[in-house]
């Protein structure tokens, strides 16, 4: 019963692990994306961008609270190519819808990608790759039309503390399934004993 208790504890709502990724983000339960992504992280903040139809959607926060950015300027550099990213409060992220740039990431293969970032008094820039891989991929993209709440998206963190969770629930389930077993057959042959006696 501990460990089954444990084991949710682990993924209870607001659960961050030790490098503070969201262990309850519906997101971060979901299988990984076919959409083009991509991670970056600066010791203030980090970022996930997704290449959707028709969009680059970019979700923020800083990286020691997971605290969203909200409102924050953006800007979005790829080659010689540059857009503004747009900050959308409905959905607490921001987009990217600029053709050229869009067109350019579109394309299969390795996409760098500098975001610079002004949020208040602090600003940043992160850097990464997008890698399209075309195919199911740049299907994905054309056919994807899902939202985001803010704060749900997966970070750069390693998912190996979400596996492990769903690893323990299952054990802890075998575990309980076991002790359950157990405690009839012992109960059983308690029984047993002394009606014998």
């Amino acid at each position: 019963m501990l460990l089954m208790t444990s084991a949710f504890v682990i993924a209870a709502p607001g659960a961050h692990g030790p490098n503070g990724e969201h262990l309850d983000s519906p997101t971060t339960m979901r299988a990984a994306s076919a959409l083009p992504r991509i991670e970056a992280k600066s010791e203030a903040f980090e970022l996930v961008a997704e290449l959707r139809a028709g969009e680059l959607v970019i979700v923020i926060d800083r990286y020691e609270t997971n605290e969203p950015v909200l409102g924050a300027k953006l800007e979005v550099e790829s080659g010689s190519l540059k857009a503004a990213g747009v900050f959308r409060a409905e959905q607490g992220d921001y987009v990217v819808t600029d053709a050229a740039m869009l067109k350019a990431l579109g394309a299969a293969g390795e996409h760098g990608l500098v975001f610079t970032l002004v949020a208040g008094k602090d600003s940043d820039l992160l850097d990464g790759t997008l890698v399209n891989t075309g195919g199911r991929a740049a299907a994905a993209v054309a056919t994807s039309d899902h939202g985001h709440a803010p704060g749900n998206d997966a970070h750069g963190h390693s998912h190996e503390l979400e596996r492990a969770a769903w690893i323990g629930a299952g054990v802890a389930a075998l575990g309980l399934i076991g002790g359950i077993a157990w405690w009839r057959r012992r109960r059983g042959e308690v029984g047993k004993q002394q009606g014998g006696l």
